[in-house]
């Protein structure tokens, strides 16, 4: 049976959809998926129990490392830096420390947010909450399809928001001889 049978063509069909797009609610629905990742990542690996985080920008990749000496590896992007002085975020393609490889996350975020018309996707820095931040990197985790989100200090009052993709999970090697 073709659509055009049920009374409802496909190109209809698609122009009730975007009508009823509701980008808050795309956001909202983003930061839901994130939530539920992250806990996840929590129960299996540990994410948020991290005794330390390195970043390289030159490979993309993100290293926790654990206090029982496992540590996890994950391909890496910033989505923005979030300034709690001024409550402003700052969008990683308008930053001037982000390498141009660690952008592309938040580059389509930007494009996404130009044919939404979204004023705050596609500002470079804007006011916001830090809870905004997270349901900004939430949204680029989705549109990126991305594993994960994560949040590192940087700074005593700037926090970096990333996305990451597949973890891989080690332990170090134990040294001793038997």
């Amino acid at each position: 049976m073709r659509f055009t049978d049920q009374g409802l063509s496909l190109i209809a069909m698609v122009k009730i959809y975007k009508d009823n797009f509701s980008l808050e609610s795309f956001i909202a629905t983003s930061a839901d998926d994130a939530v539920v990742a992250n806990m996840l990542h929590n129960s299996t690996w540990r994410l948020g129990e991290e005794e330390s985080w390195h970043l390289d920008q030159n490979t993309g990749q993100l290293l926790l490392t654990f206090d029982d000496g496992s540590f996890a590896l994950a391909s890496a992007q910033i989505i923005g830096t979030f300034h709690h002085k001024d409550s402003s975020f700052l969008w990683a393609w308008q930053h001037p420390s982000v390498l141009p490889a660690l952008k592309r996350n938040a580059a389509l975020v930007r494009d996404f947010g130009k044919e939404q018309k979204s004023y705050e996707l596609t500002k470079a820095r804007f006011t916001c909450t830090e809870q905004r931040a997270w349901e900004l990197t939430a949204l680029a985790m989705r549109l990126n399809q991305a594993k994960g989100s994560y949040r590192v200090m940087i700074k005593p009052d700037v926090s970096m928001f990333l996305n990451f993709g597949e973890v891989q999970i080690a332990h170090e090697a134990n040294s001793k001889e038997s």
